[in-house]
């Protein structure tokens, strides 16, 4: 399918939410929940990781409160067992340095 078409939302809510990275079992998926009225997916905001099941995208059965944005979530990040997913939190309060590359 392409150009767009038999997109589906999966889940209805006030908040800007990206699309679902799936567990390499199929049966798990995170996405990152911005706060409502963000545009694109800009970085340094407080987001949520949100894990569902995929049979239930309504229902949240965990999530993360954490400070990043745009390189959280970037790539599919699931362990090959479907048992642990890897994201990245930006540092709070610390100025970056440029030597650390």
């Amino acid at each position: 399918m392409g150009g767009g078409s038999g997109v589906q939302r999966l889940i209805d809510s006030e908040t800007v939410d990206w699309f679902p990275h799936i567990s390499p079992d199929g049966s798990l998926a995170t996405y990152l929940r911005f706060p409502p009225g963000t545009v694109g997916h800009p970085a340094d905001l407080p987001v949520e990781i949100v894990a569902v099941a995929v049979q239930d995208w309504t229902a949240t059965l965990h999530s993360w409160s954490l400070f990043g944005g745009q390189g959280t979530l970037n790539v599919n990040s699931w362990s090959p067992d479907s048992a642990r997913f890897a994201y990245v939190a930006y540092p709070v309060g610390r100025p970056a340095d440029p030597s650390r590359g």
